[in-house]
């Protein structure tokens, strides 16, 4: 077994963690079937493991949606507040090192990337926003784009008074209550 692969054991509790909240949360996935989605899932052993990353920092991964184009089921972190796991957290190497103290323990689009997933676009965030309320309390590194990345800044968002708001911030900067929220296509 690789070190990106669950265990038989492992794969079968993720799945029904799964399979749960897939069944409670029916309105992320109007029209989808569980039984696709897992047969896609136990023939992508390495997604499922990214799933499991995803689960274990507390993200809570669900389907939102089907790219029927790409035949791609797609997850995202729809933890009601900004992954636990994945807070206190610059934006990525270059905002690390730029850190003179006081550094945080790692970046995020490094973690994305050891995770296996990507890092929500504004587009994405607000699409997740139509699926429930996030972030009321805390709040979720974004995709930024090159330009803003190159003059210092990092994209944040998050959902108060019934609106989503963007958000920037030096991208060495880090908080408590800031995290990020991933994708996965399957």
């Amino acid at each position: 077994m690789s070190k990106n692969q669950l265990s038989p054991t492992q794969q079968s509790e993720l799945l029904a963690i799964l399979k749960k909240r897939f069944e409670k949360h029916p309105n992320r996935h109007h029209g989808l079937e569980w039984s696709k989605i897992q047969e896609k899932l136990e023939a992508n052993p390495n997604k499922l493991w990214s799933l499991n990353e995803m689960e274990r920092t507390e993200g809570e991964p669900d389907v939102v949606d089907y790219d029927k184009e790409m035949d791609e089921y797609v997850f995202y972190d729809c933890a009601t507040e900004t992954p636990k796991g994945r807070r206190s957290l610059c934006y990525d190497k270059e905002a690390l090192e730029a850190r003179k103290e006081f550094k945080p323990e790692n970046n995020v689009i490094d973690t994305a990337t050891s995770m296996g997933i990507e890092l929500l676009s504004e587009d994405e965030y607000r699409y997740l926003q139509q699926l429930g309320k996030f972030d009321l309390k805390t709040s979720s590194w974004i995709k930024t784009p090159s330009k803003i990345r190159q003059l210092g800044g990092a994209l944040f968002a998050d959902f108060r008074y019934e609106t989503v708001f963007i958000y920037h911030n030096g991208a060495q900067s880090y908080y408590a209550v800031r995290g990020f929220r991933g994708s996965l296509r399957v």
